[in-house]
């Protein structure tokens, strides 16, 4: 049609701007197709297909200068065929670990969701950076979308949010955000003047409470650590203890953050008393459920963040249980007031123009730290169209039923010793090897125990037969921490798991 016709340039002759033959794109589009078609189909069949093989292996260990040697690592001047850039592509999915593979139990992130990959393809070739209606509209409407559902699964009437590149990050914008809202001059104004800010999280909390708080310069020394009971719950009494004595020396209490789903125990602070605490002392209550905040999904297991739409902000990472794919993080606020923006807007008048055609509301990068941005909420919405509310309900319950279930072969087994009952999907044990068994836990034999982990981590790595974190933890010797996520897991997996580990380290 016309419109069409208008849509085409018409051919004109080359010309030379600056030693350069300006001559339509130089792009070869066909050989490039071909290339993406090419590469498509070893994904496909290199990795997508082999994701629940339990006869792979779940890595293809090399020491590093080995590596280097096997990888051509090196940038040169001219480009590289086709055929060879399939042949590095091919060595990279190699040595890759394959974190799909039922038998990667290393981190709170595991398994392959088709649908959150599909996601993941579509908004690579789109290329989309999510800020403004304009440049995302349908990216931005999903964000809203998923954002709305995730409050009501907090509890919460109504509320804000944004997805971030971490949980890190959620945690590092919930501590701003209370800074701000405790003092809202520092926007301005900056650090000079203000008291001498104090916050107070559990001693189990995550590493990056206390990087936030050096990169907002705040200061790790005051950052307060609350000391926590037997199970890894911050001790309430303790916290108020801590706030009277902090107001006391004169700082300035203005953020509690309670953790739901601690990194290495997997325990969930009691947030109701926390929350009492925080109205009491007029304080805002961040709670970290980047780990732990897919159990509000379950009706069976919710009551284990009870509490919880309390909070001021929550952190929330559908990419550990719900498997939505790195990265897929939010930070959730209840205040509807526009708090988000007002501390975090610059006002940019070449991205977010106020005389727009559309309504400007929808022009939601002004409550970023972030100018780019991935549509990570994406991957999220489209897993849970394909499997619904109930299906990721189901991805829960059968994650923490096949957990229970290797507790109890983990009480039943010779040799295996739980650390605690757990009561998430992190199983905390040690491997007692038969020369041990017999010894008194005196110091010699907690020192010998603490090298079993680490050199049965080395030789499932060398083996390639599966990968299973551990760590010493408070005056604990090194033990390890299995975390189960993946539907791909089986209750073999489970069996094998203990088998091996017991064949890897029975001659120590």
């Amino acid at each position: 049609d016309t419109h069409q016709q208008e849509m085409i340039p018409s051919k004109k002759n080359a010309v030379l701007v600056d030693g350069v033959v300006l001559n339509g794109p130089t792009t070869d589009a066909r050989a490039g197709e071909k290339f993406v078609e090419e590469a498509c189909r070893l994904i496909m069949e290199e990795v997508v297909l082999k994701a629940t093989d339990v006869s792979e292996k779940v890595c293809e260990w090399r020491p590093p200068e080995q590596l280097k040697q096997l990888l051509d690592l090196e940038l040169r001047d001219t480009g590289e065929p086709h055929h060879r850039l399939l042949e590095l592509c091919q060595d990279v999915i190699r040595y890759s670990v394959k974190t799909n593979h039922p038998r990667f139990f290393n981190q709170l992130y595991a398994g392959l969701d088709y649908y959150s990959l599909v996601a993941r393809f579509m908004t690579e070739a789109l290329n989309p950076s999510v800020y403004t209606y304009e440049v995302s509209p349908v990216f931005l409407l999903v964000e809203e979308a998923v954002l709305k559902k995730m409050i009501e699964f907090i509890g919460w009437k109504e509320g804000d949010g944004i997805f971030n590149p971490g949980g890190s990050v959620s945690n590092m914008y919930a501590m701003n955000l209370a800074r701000y809202k405790y003092c809202p001059d520092i926007k301005e104004k900056g650090l000079s003047g203000l008291p001498r800010l104090i916050l107070f999280t559990s001693a189990e909390c995550h590493y990056s409470m206390k990087k936030a708080a050096s990169f907002l310069g705040i200061g790790t020394e005051n950052v307060c650590f609350v000391e926590t009971d037997g199970r890894g719950k911050m001790i309430p009494a303790e916290l108020e203890k801590q706030i009277w004595q902090a107001s006391k020396e004169g700082a300035a209490p203005f953020l509690v953050c309670a953790t739901s789903g601690t990194t290495v125990l997997g325990a969930f602070d009691p947030l109701d008393e926390i929350a009492d605490i925080c109205e009491r002392h007029g304080l805002w209550l961040h709670v970290d459920a980047s780990w732990g905040g897919s159990a509000l999904m379950s009706r069976k297991h919710r009551q284990l963040l009870h509490g919880i739409h309390r909070a001021d902000s929550v952190a929330w990472n559908p990419h550990k249980m719900l498997m939505a794919g790195i990265q897929c993080c939010a930070l959730l606020v209840k205040d509807k007031s526009e708090l988000l923006k007002k501390c975090y807007s610059a006002k940019a008048s070449y991205l977010f123009q106020q005389d727009k055609f559309y309504d400007v509301s929808y022009d939601t990068g002004d409550k970023s730290i972030q100018c780019s941005r991935r549509p990570d909420a994406f991957k999220f919405w489209m897993t849970w169209k394909a499997l619904g509310t109930l299906g990721l309900e189901e991805r829960v319950n059968r994650a923490l039923a096949l957990s229970r279930y290797l507790v109890e072969e983990i009480k039943k087994r010779e040799g295996f010793k739980l650390l605690l009952e757990p009561e998430y999907a992190n199983i905390c044990f040690w491997y007692i090897p038969p020369s041990l068994r017999e010894m008194e836990e005196g110091p010699e034999f907690w020192a010998k125990l603490n090298l079993v982990a680490p050199t049965i981590k080395e030789r499932m790595m060398k083996k390639g037969s599966l990968m299973l974190g551990y760590q010493p933890h408070r005056g604990k010797v090194n033990f390890f921490r299995q975390v189960v996520i993946s539907p791909q897991v089986s209750r073999e997996d489970m069996d094998f798991l203990l088998d091996e580990i017991d064949r890897l380290g029975r001659d120590m």
